[in-house]
Formats: structure tokens, C-alpha cells, sequence
């Protein structure tokens, strides 16, 4: 598989580009996790709500079963205690509850922090590289089939063939300094323009002859 293109100039862009995109997905995943801490501190309340309820629960239970204990006017004495024990579970599931909404909420402001930026900007990277090495796969394996005849005609259908592809694809300036009038050069089959030309679309491609 062909990543980078042959022609030093590209191929620089080419990586500097990936290292770039790289170095955006990092930035964004740390702003993410950082996104998320920083919801999560709105947790602290909740957190503090649930223990102290639950302390409280507990302690009121103990002072439920130890009167409970009292002959004769024991039972008649627990109830308070069990239905505020009852009142502060409620307020620790409460606080409990609200742990993990701002968890979920969390979750999602930094998934939508890291996420978002990526995507916009590799519906553009990701589709340019990919088509890059799409192409460049294909003109590898053509180049391959053509060279593969070793009688000299594979060799310059090969140029011929990209050759063509250049005079479609290069831009004007980098055809003029090869020829004046490229276009005459193919048609009139002048071998060295035309490999020159060839030459020009297969390191664009990343390949080389």
C-alpha cells in the first residue's frame, strides 16, 4: 500500500498534513477528558448529599434497635426514628441520582468536545488521503501488468498511458516546463516528452517506474 507520494514536495505535505491531523485528534481527546472533569466537579454535592444521608440513615437505624430493646414502651418509641432513617435514604438515593446524571452528562459534554472538532475537520482529511492511496494503489498495479510484457512495448504503453493521465491531471505550469506543447508531444509520440510526462503523473501518484 502506497501512503505517500513519490515526489519529495508532496510527500512532505502529505505527512506534515497527517502529523497535523494526528496532533488535532490528540488536542481534542485531552480537551475532552478535560471537559468532562470539569462536569464531574458538579458531582461533588451529590456525592457529599449520599454519604452524609447515609450516615445519618445508619445512625438513626442503630438508635432505632437500641430502643427497640426498652421493655414495654420500645415499640412505641422506634417509629420517629425509623421514618426519619426512611427520610434520609430517600435523600441518599436522591444524591445518589444525581451522581449519575451528571456522570451521563459528563460523558456526553466530553464525547460532543473530542468528537465534533475531529470530524469536521477528517471528513476532509480522511476522504483525500483515502482517494490518494486509492489511486495510487491503481497505478501501481497498472504499472505493474504493463512492465510485466519486458519487451519494451509494456514500457511505453506504460508512458503513454500516463502520460495521458498527466496532460488530464498536472497543472499547466509543471507540463510547460517539460514542453512546450505538451499535447502535441503525446500525439506525435515524442518518447521524451512523453516519458517525462509519465513521469510527472507516476510520482504525483507515489509510484515510481
Amino acid at each position: 500500500m502506497t501512503l505517500y507520494a513519490a515526489a519529495p514536495a508532496r510527500r512532505s505535505r502529505q505527512i506534515l498534513g497527517d502529523l497535523l491531523f494526528l496532533t488535532w485528534i490528540g488536542a481534542w481527546i485531552w480537551a475532552g477528558f478535560r471537559a468532562r472533569d470539569t462536569v464531574l466537579e458538579l458531582a461533588a454535592p451529590g456525592h457529599a448529599t449520599t454519604a452524609a444521608a447515609g450516615d445519618i440513615a445508619r445512625r438513626l437505624r442503630d438508635v432505632e434497635d437500641r430502643i427497640a430493646d426498652v421493655p414495654l414502651v420500645g415499640d412505641d418509641l422506634t417509629g420517629p426514628f425509623g421514618g426519619m432513617a426512611n427520610q434520609a435514604d430517600g435523600l441518599a438515593a436522591a444524591g445518589a441520582s444525581m451522581v449519575e446524571t451528571v456522570g451521563q452528562l459528563a460523558l456526553a459534554v466530553g464525547l460532543a468536545v473530542a468528537l465534533i472538532p475531529v470530524l469536521l475537520v477528517a471528513v476532509i482529511h480522511v476522504p483525500v488521503r483515502a482517494r490518494f492511496v486509492r489511486r495510487a494503489h491503481a497505478a501501481r498495479r497498472a504499472a505493474r501488468q504493463l512492465s510485466a510484457a519486458g519487451d519494451g512495448a509494456g514500457e511505453s504503453a506504460l508512458s503513454e498511458l500516463f502520460a495521458l493521465r498527466a496532460l488530464a491531471n498536472q497543472p499547466v505550469r509543471k507540463l510547460a516546463a517539460i514542453t512546450a506543447d505538451p499535447v502535441a508531444a503525446w500525439r506525435d509520440g515524442d518518447e521524451a516528452a512523453i516519458r517525462r510526462l509519465a513521469d510527472l503523473e507516476l510520482r504525483d501518484l507515489g509510484v515510481r517506474r
